[in-house]
């Protein structure tokens, strides 16, 4: 599961900053009529959420994490800020469930 942790929180990082990188190519876009910049940020951003998606879902399958929980993790990459916000929890959960299995 310690793997599986870090893979998640790698990838929780990037779509995070991928995605306020997009948040600012649609300002460049819709303010200074620039779309060149969605257009590439837009797919990598789509790319790398779906990789997310891998990643947060192989976790949450090995946390045995309820669906409710799961879903708030795998939505997070798609509202600015959020995905670190849910991942610092669920690193906290995780580790928690870690430390529990070794004692």
């Amino acid at each position: 599961m310690a793997s599986a942790l870090k893979f998640y929180r790698v990838m929780a990082y990037i779509v995070g900053v991928m995605l306020l990188a997009l948040c600012v190519a649609m300002v460049a876009k819709y303010g200074f009529d620039s779309p060149t910049a969605v257009m590439i940020v837009g797919q990598a951003h789509g790319f790398l959420y779906m990789v997310y998606l891998v990643a947060a879902f192989n976790l949450g399958l090995k946390a045995r994490w309820g669906f409710g929980y799961l879903l708030l993790v795998l939505l997070s990459g798609t509202i600015p800020f959020l995905s670190f916000v849910m991942e610092r929890k669920a690193t906290d959960r995780v580790r928690k469930q870690l430390a529990a299995a070794a004692v």
